[in-house]
């Protein structure tokens, strides 16, 4: 049974010093990420003009500007900064060089503060605490309309992260992030105490960052033709001539200030410039280092590319190799991060197999196969990077070849990143960024309310509950563990604040993942505290996504009924609900365990806190058919959607869909648990053509009154200009049954194959998805 108790919140909802006195404040005091140690005292630290920093150093004095400067441009006073300890102060930065290098503590009583760390990171760190528990208002770039009273707590803290690699990948070349916005982010990261961005700058979709040595990399690499007004798996490639309107790059200019503003919040940019595969908009600009066994158009690709994107770097030729070094020397030159990544994921090796330059060289280097082609093509790059002082970091597709570059770190991706084990077994160090998990572009709530992306969901709560390790890792695993990685994959970004809605709030939980050691979380202290960072970066302007309030349903046919059950994942909200129709209001019923639905019925629910509504309206019309309600054999539950008496949305991943891991031959088997008249039999059923969904070849439809003896009694057949059509649809697949009467029903459907040449995803097995079987 589902219970929702709601916690009066609102006291930790708003800025702890609205209307505060110095009273004991004996409650937690919510921060993201949860520190180590945190003890509440009484009272508060009041900041004014009066206020005095006092620092050892001109670095401590770098760190302390950066919290003045806020209260400057907001609060209209600027409290006075000291270097060396001239004077008591009332904040005062204090080494202490037994603090590891990013713990710090911080003492606040209603007269000082004290911050103690060992460097800057510690020092930067401390202040990011202080920023999240002062007003919202603090991050507002001119003097506050609000009467503020700008002060925090009184508290002891003792704080340390649990892993030194906590990152954030964005990816600016399916979608050219613009400057402003990056460094708006790399903000908000900052006071979550993440520490690197892994800049993700080139791909089959846009180069985006100038290289001097080979300006058509940006002149024409950055560029691709327009094909907004369809989602990203279903754009068609380039032709020759086509105009290239959407792009943009960051000029050499850009990322120097993009690094040293990261570097003032402690984060290290991480280059990324993507090998041997998507590098389609590399070889439009210099089309001959590809193999030269390609004689497609080579054009900058606006979506998933087919077979365009197994067009990639030629391992056989030394120019490429060239080219590489002289732009990874631009890159190095830019970026003085220690790390460098390499790519290496996704390399289809078509054209490798086929090309003599990279036959030739795998004879030359005695290898065996493609993949280690690759392994001595990453393996090259690597030393390279290398010589020059970095560490080199690529995709966990690197285990794929029979040998590894020497000191390498490992990216785990793929699934739950277990590929990552693969290079730890060898020694290497590794961090996880499963995409089952950490992949924000993966929907963040219940996918009725979402705007459309790919694949299933990594709600808020997934990615907080998300441990790297791993109870069945053997323990040296767990000490080559670097740390963790959000990863931002821009596929369905049409604008920034795309960006912004994917990304927020779910960073926050990044972070306390990466940070809080896991005994120490807290899902409703975590909850508390993230409110009170989106009321901050609501003032940066910032619209962060409202999805954890949405209503999560499940319909499942049980006793001849149907049993609804409606879930959010905050436990501080109510869930009220009407089903005459009229919306759900503060005094509408609570919802506290199952409904039971018999009949045709529509249900209206919606969450709500202190009688204000949070969440979005779920609107569930549930239909009743002869089918309703009854069992397919074998009691398949995802077979059972297609019986709960709710269509799908126009998202086929939205749990009211029914697929099957084979899709040449499905069968399954109604017993309506009597017999029953039938005049029609009608199924749901979707085509996404971008995700490679159509309709079957052919559905065969037999009866039978004992399950042993069937007959056949109508069918559909299409050919393939019908199931191949573009587009995303609903189709109800209707056939007249003649007023058969049985009492089960088998359906036999016929998937129709790989997808043609001309697809956008060809030779990939078209997938069948249905939803509800009607029978009238």
């Amino acid at each position: 049974m589902i219970k929702y108790i709601f916690i009066l919140l609102i006291g930790f909802l708003l800025p702890v010093t609205t209307g505060c006195t110095d009273t004991n404040l004996t409650h937690d005091i919510p921060l993201v990420p949860r520190p180590a140690h945190l003890v509440p005292g009484s009272g508060n630290y009041l900041f004014s003009d009066k206020t005095v920093f006092v620092v050892e150093n001109e670095e401590q004095a770098a760190v302390a500007a950066s919290l003045i400067s806020r209260f400057t441009n907001a609060a209209g006073f600027t409290p006075k900064l000291v270097v060396g300890a001239t004077e008591k102060g009332d904040v005062r930065f204090v080494t202490d060089a037994s603090l590891k290098s990013e713990a710090y503590s911080l003492e606040v009583s209603p007269e000082e503060i004290i911050v103690k760390a060992s460097g800057d990171k510690g020092f930067f760190y401390a202040l990011q605490t202080i920023r999240q528990l002062l007003p919202a208002s603090i991050e507002r770039e001119s003097l506050s309309d609000k009467k503020e009273k700008w002060s925090i707590p009184v508290m002891n803290v003792q704080d340390e992260p649990r892993f030194e690699y906590r990152a954030l990948l964005l990816d600016a070349s399916r979608f050219f992030i613009p400057k402003e916005n990056v460094l708006r982010i790399i903000d908000c990261m900052s006071m979550l105490k993440i520490n690197k961005l892994h800049f993700h700058l080139t791909d089959d979709n846009g180069w985006r960052i100038e290289i001097k040595k080979y300006p058509r990399l940006t002149e024409v690499g950055a560029w691709r033709v327009d094909r907004m007004d369809v989602p990203f798996p279903a754009r068609r490639n380039p032709k020759s001539g086509e105009p290239t309107p959407i792009g943009g790059f960051y000029s050499q200019k850009d990322i120097k200030e993009m690094v040293a503003y990261a570097a003032e919040r402690q984060i290290e940019i991480v280059p990324e410039i993507d090998m041997p595969a998507h590098s389609n908009a590399a070889l439009t600009a210099y089309p001959k280092l590809a193999c030269p066994v390609v004689k497609d158009y080579i054009g900058v690709l606006p979506g998933l590319g087919g077979r365009n994107s197994e067009i990639i770097f030629c391992a056989g030729n030394d120019s490429v190799f060239t080219f590489l070094q002289n732009v990874m020397d631009e890159i190095m030159e830019l970026f003085p991060s220690r790390y460098i990544h390499i790519g290496g994921d996704e390399a289809q090796k078509t054209h490798w197999k086929k090309c003599p330059l990279c036959q030739t060289r795998m004879k030359k280097e005695g290898l065996a196969n493609e993949e280690d082609l690759q392994g001595y093509f990453m393996q090259r790059i690597s030393d390279y990077v290398r010589s020059k002082g970095r560490e080199v970091i690529g995709w966990d597709e690197l285990t794929n070849s029979s040998f590894l570059p020497e000191g390498s770190i490992i990216l785990g991706w793929q699934g739950y990143g277990k590929a990552a084990l693969k290079a730890a077994e060898k020694g290497h160090r590794f961090i996880m960024t499963p995409a089952r998990i950490m992949y924000l572009i993966r929907y963040q709530g219940p996918q009725w309310f979402e705007p459309l992306t790919y694949f299933g969901n990594n709600t808020l709560k997934d990615v907080y509950d998300y441990e790297p390790v791993q109870k069945d890792w053997k323990p040296e695993y767990a000490s080559l563990l670097m740390g963790v990685q959000g990863s931002m994959w821009t596929e369905f970004c049409n604008k920034p604040e795309d960006v912004d809605y994917l990304l927020f709030p779910r960073l926050v939980a990044v972070a306390e993942v990466a940070w809080t050691q896991p005994e120490k979380k807290d899902w409703a202290s975590f909850l508390q505290a993230m409110d009170r960072y989106n009321g901050h970066i609501a003032e940066k302007g910032i619209v962060y996504a409202r999805s954890m309030y949405n209503i999560q349903h499940k319909v499942t046919p049980e006793n001849g009924g149907l049993k609804l059950n409606l879930e959010c994942i905050r436990p501080d909200v109510e869930i009220r609900y009407t089903i005459d129709g009229s919306e759900p209001v503060a005094n509408s019923s609570v919802y506290s365990d199952s409904l039971i639905v018999t009949g045709t019925q529509l249900i209206k629910c919606a969450t709500f806190a202190e009688g204000v509504q949070m969440g979005k309206t779920l609107v569930l019309p549930i239909t009743w058919n002869k089918a309703t309600a009854k069992t397919i054999l074998g009691n398949k539950q995802n077979e059972m959607l297609m019986l709960n008496g709710v269509r799908g949305s126009l998202k086929q991943t939205d749990f009211e869909w029914c697929c099957w891991d084979k899709n040449d031959l499905i069968s399954f088997t109604i017993d309506l648990q009597q017999k029953e008249k039938m005049n029609t039999f009608t199924i749901g059923c979707i085509t996404n053509y971008g995700m490679g969904v159509h309709k079957p070849k052919s559905i065969r439809i037999a009866v039978s009154d004992d399950n042993k003896s069937y007959r056949d009694v109508t069918g559909l057949n299409y050919t393939p200009e019908e199931i191949f059509r573009e587009g995303t649809y609903i189709e109800d697949l209707s056939m007249d049954m003649k007023g058969t009467e049985a009492r089960y029903i088998r359906v036999t459907v016929n998937g129709a194959g790989e997808c043609p040449a001309d697809h956008v995803r060809p030779g990939q097995e078209s997938r069948v998805y249905f939803d509800e079987i009607i029978i009238e």
